[in-house]
């Protein structure tokens, strides 16, 4: 396998030739219309956007002479996966056993996040974490640092170095968490404006306004929080909501005032378009019906929820109340950093909600589901001409038994769904980052 970081400047053209398959709305809602193939395809890309894509016999004329041409016929060719939760720094921890959330953070993230004061340790987790996503397809990720701003400047600085299209933040959090993570309301607020300053729009790099979650912030950093939103019009909010029972009831206790744990990031002027909220496995129907008139959108973390006991996420009544839902991996409380994988819990979780996923809505919630929650939904998630030209490439005969399987099924969504059950990231033969190869398996 092989690795490489983004050219100074995208190369001029390339053509991409497999079998391309894409989702370019969302299933339920578009219908069987949603889900476009092309069994021998290709893509077409200058300067690291898509200008053509299609069937090849259609297209095959429209090749410069001398571009190169990536063969990947009897493979899948899908937008690149989209990330929408979480912690690069907490790559060291995942698989930690043991506890349920708030004694998972006591006992391994806030432990781990502490050496990230050292930059040279920030880079190192950074290269590890890139070079991890990118085997298993994700090209774009919403990720926290940590509360030390180097956290963010290494993420930033890998982001750029291999041109992937990332959004990160500084962890705001000034109260119930050790005391060489806490910052305060006023010099978190300068960390984030010298970052975003620094990193926002920089190459294809993103900010998110980062509270880790109320209960590690005062309302004097909520508000704080609001300010630097409404400030920067350009910019997320990420933080995590309505993850765990015993969470939701320290919410009620220190914010005794408020109508609920979402109505606390209400009044500091969070809700809203540009929002993503991690979790929500336990919203009430009004928080819903807020979130949807919001705008404000779930990243659904199925692997986490179950790996820490924090209970088992509603698609069905995300999706009836209009909420935007994309998944997340919740790195390191997920257990893997395949979103193949996350399609698969997916699915077993709507399962016990009385919910079939298909494939399609499925390859929707990893893709151009997860780019539209993030507000990039015209730039990346699918492949259609003018998009940035970031692709994942999967192996159905990646492992004897994938191999074996796929060769019995009879239709696109049943292989696409055996993928998302069966597959991991070992079924990534390539990843394309704005029309760059960044990742090789062969």
């Amino acid at each position: 396998m092989s690795y490489s970081a983004a050219p100074d400047e995208p190369s001029p053209a390339r053509a991409v030739r497999g079998h391309l398959v894409t989702v370019v709305d969302d299933p339920d809602t578009a219908g069987e219309g949603a889900l476009v193939e092309h069994p021998d395809g290709v893509i077409l890309i200058e300067h690291g956007r898509i200008s053509a894509v299609g069937d090849h016999g259609a297209l095959a004329d429209r090749i410069p002479p001398g571009t190169p041409v990536d063969d990947h016929r009897g493979r899948i060719v899908s937008a690149g996966f989209v990330d929408t939760h979480t912690h690069y720094p907490q790559t060291g921890i995942v698989g930690a056993h043991g506890t349920q959330l708030i004694d998972w953070l006591d006992t391994y993230a806030f432990p781990a996040e502490l050496a990230f004061t050292d930059a040279e340790h920030a880079a190192a987790v950074a290269r590890v974490f890139f070079d991890t996503i990118l085997r298993a397809g994700t090209t774009t990720a919403l990720s926290f640092g940590t509360s030390s701003a180097s956290s963010v400047d290494a993420f930033f600085a890998e982001s750029l170095r291999r041109g992937t299209r990332m959004i990160a933040g500084k962890v705001l959090m000034d109260r119930h968490a050790p005391a060489g993570l806490l910052d305060t309301a006023e010099s978190g607020a300068a960390d984030t404006e010298a970052l975003i300053a620094r990193w926002h729009g920089v190459g294809r790099n993103g900010y998110a306004v980062t509270p880790r979650f109320a209960p590690t912030s005062t309302p004097a950093q909520l508000a704080v929080a609001g300010e630097l939103l409404a400030r920067h019009p350009g910019v997320l909010l990420h933080t995590h909501l309505s993850e765990n029972l015993a969470e939701i009831a320290w919410v009620r206790e220190l914010f005794p005032d408020s109508d609920g744990y979402l109505d606390v990031y209400d009044r500091a002027g969070l809700v809203g378009d540009r929002s993503v909220f991690a979790h929500g496995v336990h919203l009430t129907d009004a928080e819903l019906a807020r979130m949807s008139h919001a705008g404000a959108a779930i990243a659904h973390c199925p692997t986490s929820n179950l790996f820490l006991g924090s209970g088992l996420f509603s698609l069905r009544r995300a999706a009836d109340a209009g909420v935007r839902v994309a998944l997340g991996t919740d790195i390191g409380g997920g257990t893997s950093f395949s979103m193949l994988r996350t399609m698969g819990a997916a699915y077993e979780i709507a399962q016990l909600d009385g919910v079939s996923l298909d494939a399609p809505r499925l390859l929707y919630l990893a893709t151009l589901g997860g780019g539209r929650a993030l507000g990039l939904g015209d730039r990346i998630g699918s492949l259609e001409v003018g998009k940035e030209a970031d692709l994942a490439v999967l192996d159905p005969e990646a492992t004897e038994l994938l191999a074996y399987r796929s060769a019995r099924t009879s239709s696109l969504e049943e292989l696409l769904f055996v993928l998302g059950t069966l597959a991991d990231d070992r079924a990534t033969a390539a990843t394309y980052v704005a029309g760059h190869p960044a990742y090789l398996r062969d």
